[in-house]
């Protein structure tokens, strides 16, 4: 889903970098795997010319700079991006800053002109510019294994060169320059100092990517309703292949039909509010708030419309089944289902010897509407609360209507058209969603 760059001159430590951003990604967040991957392709014909074309000094910058950019656009239309659209996070090794800085500033090419060879790639979501000092990538390259293992002569040959690369990012990614289009749209952060210890290197990258991760930018590759439909399927699939085991005899399988149980969609966010504000108002008498304020809140949904989709899980099961749409961080899972359990009575747990002492989690049958519908109406959470907040008198029933009457963004209405047509509408007899005049019609139960 997100396309993360790790940039700076040799010897900076880009590679340890990339390493230890893979490594973080897959442990805090839920991305349906994280791949690592760097540019020139040394493994690919592309990549070998582009390189071989700096090493014999055989064309001119542009010819040189174009050899990069086709290896680029190849790389990104045929490698990177299927893989984002899968969900997963990629982390290159080098990316489109690195032909800005050496083709287009070190070599003279001209910013304009490279990006213009390149308006075609990818862009990253994010570019994390490591940097240190040169003399200390010197000795990394001159001194260690850097060199035997990935031939660094034909980048770097000179501390004259290395010190107009490092000052090339310097312009480049601290805004003296004018970051070119398309490249100015993803998120930068730098530079970030790698002279000290690893540890603290692992430090100041996990923070960087909290931070990013955790304020849920859009990715600028892909749309995020492609990838969460990519994952419902992946779930509902995966649904119709279960059978759980659970004490003896089977646990009955979710059924991914009628599963309105004959109610009004609007009905049952009405129902489980009033569950949900009497928690509330029982926690705020004795001010001690340690839940979500709404059911609509972006974890309360996640975590019950994932477990609709799976008839049980543990922990690390169900982050695995989030995504990257529907991440909650791990301690934050813990707690959001301790309160679905204890305070809301909402779910089922049960030890089995398959699970050990990690208890697995089940949505309530009379909820399991509910957590379908979160699904649904995920794209348009934020609207509904704003318009409960906006009418505080007005039923719930009127709402959808007038967020389509409003909604000059059509794009959350269709989003959920296409969610309702993936889950099924949960009526009886399932009938396609294909105008907004349909989804008022399910809205209202008819």
């Amino acid at each position: 889903m997100y396309l993360i760059s790790v940039e700076g001159g040799d010897g900076s430590g880009k590679g340890l970098a990339t390493k230890i951003v893979a490594e973080i990604l897959d442990k805090e967040f839920t991305f349906t795997s994280v791949e690592k991957t760097a540019e020139p392709r040394r493994d690919h014909p592309l990549g070998r010319l582009a390189i071989d074309s700096v090493k014999m000094q055989s064309l001119k910058p542009e010819g040189e700079a174009g050899l990069f950019a086709a290896d680029r656009l190849d790389h990104s239309h045929g490698w990177i991006l299927p893989r984002l659209k899968e969900g997963k996070a990629v982390v290159s090794e080098r990316n489109i800053h690195s032909s800005l800085v050496y083709q287009g500033i070190v070599g003279k090419l001209g910013l304009e002109r490279v990006a213009h060879m390149n308006s075609a790639a990818l862009v990253p979501d994010l570019c994390i510019w490591v940097d240190c000092d040169p003399k200390i990538a010197l000795k990394r390259i001159e001194g260690g294994t850097l060199r035997n293992l990935s031939d660094k002569k034909e980048y770097f040959e000179t501390s004259k060169l290395q010190k107009e690369i490092r000052e090339g990012y310097k312009n480049l990614l601290s805004g003296k320059l004018d970051m070119p289009t398309p490249f100015d749209m993803g998120a930068l952060v730098g530079p970030i100092l790698n002279e000290t210890s690893e540890s603290d290197f692992r430090k100041k990258l996990t923070t960087i990517l909290k931070n990013f991760l955790h304020s849920k930018p859009l990715p600028i590759n892909v749309k995020s309703n492609d990838v969460e439909i990519y994952h419902l399927r992946e779930l509902l699939y995966s649904l119709d292949g279960q059978s759980t085991l659970e004490n003896i005899g089977l646990k009955k399988i979710r059924n991914n039909k009628n599963w309105l149980n004959g109610e009004k969609p609007w009905k049952i966010i009405i129902n489980a509010q009033k569950i949900h504000n009497k928690k509330l108002q029982e926690s705020l008498q004795e001010e001690n708030i340690t839940f979500p304020r709404s059911i609509l809140n972006h974890s309360i949904s996640s975590i019950c419309g994932t477990l609709s989709l799976m008839n049980s899980a543990d922990i690390s099961e169900l982050r695995e089944s989030l995504g990257p749409v529907r991440n909650v961080s791990y301690s934050h899972t813990r707690r959001i289902i301790r309160f679905l359990h204890h305070d809301m009575s909402w779910l089922i747990q049960t030890k089995t010897l398959l699970s050990g002492e990690n208890p697995k989690s089940r949505l309530k049958d009379e909820y399991h509407p509910l957590g379908r519908l979160l699904l649904v109406i995920w794209p348009i959470r934020n609207e509904i609360k704003k318009w409960q907040r906006q009418n505080p008198k007005t039923h719930l029933r009127f709402c959808l209507p007038s967020i389509i009457k409003v909604n000059t963004n059509m794009e959350s209405i269709n989003s959920m058209i296409l969610r309702l047509n993936t889950l099924g509408d949960g009526r009886e007899k399932n009938k396609k969603i294909t105008s907004e005049e349909d989804l008022i019609k399910w809205w209202n139960g008819n």
